[in-house]
């Protein structure tokens, strides 16, 4: 089994003190950082762009681990490579011509992720698994922080786990939603490598700690 990764989720920082929470990020034992961007359109909320990354990035030299949440993620490619994004992210269900954005994003010098809603199985990626370095899988729709975690989301990763082999993938499965120490050992154990969190760090007593909490429970 690859070692475990925690990617906690800057939605639910302290915006008014971001440097502060990066600072404190960068002395946690969490390997990436991970970034939604949304436009109001693919899902109803709205977040911060490439602007800020850019900040961000000045800070920090942890993993970027950029979620697009965006309709039309073509467009921004480029412009997130030059913000400072190490792996970029897209949802399957937001992409015209995927394997055309995979192969954007490689071009572009970053890592190549899709995500997944939780009504879209697994198998739609059949043809691109070979190319992709990460598969994002949604436990909660995205939009919003602190949702309530989809029990169905074990057998996904079990039927991605599966596609890998069949396929000779080596595409890291991330979580995103309603990941907690309770949780996340269940997960790794269906197959999953790396876990989004953030409400349950952001909102702990100690977010170093619960960042540590997470990679030994």
């Amino acid at each position: 089994m690859s070692k475990r990764i925690i990617s906690p989720s800057l939605l639910a920082s302290d915006f008014t003190n971001l440097q502060s929470e990066i600072e404190m990020l960068n002395e946690s034992e969490a390997e990436w950082l991970h970034l939604d961007i949304m436009d109001g359109v693919f899902v109803p909320n709205i977040t911060f762009g490439m602007p800020v990354i850019k900040q961000m990035r000045k800070h920090s030299k942890k993993i970027f681990d950029v979620h697009l949440m965006i309709v039309d993620p073509d467009r921004y490619v480029e412009d997130f490579a030059k913000a400072g994004a190490d792996i970029l992210v897209v949802h399957y269900e937001a992409c015209t011509h995927l394997h055309r954005t995979i192969q954007q994003i490689k071009a572009n010098g970053m890592k190549a992720g899709v995500s997944l809603n939780p009504h879209t199985p697994v198998s739609v990626l059949s043809e691109v698994l070979a190319d992709l370095d990460v598969v994002l899988i949604m436990s909660v729709n995205p939009g919003f922080g602190g949702q309530k975690f989809i029990e169905n989301t074990y057998s996904k990763i079990k039927d991605l786990v599966e596609l890998k082999k069949t396929k000779g993938s080596n595409a890291i499965i991330e979580i995103d939603g309603g990941v907690n120490t309770t949780i996340l050992p269940k997960l790794e154990e269906a197959g999953a490598q790396a876990f989004v969190a953030g409400s349950f760090v952001f909102n702990s007593d100690n977010p170093k700690q619960t960042i540590s909490d997470l990679l030994s429970c």
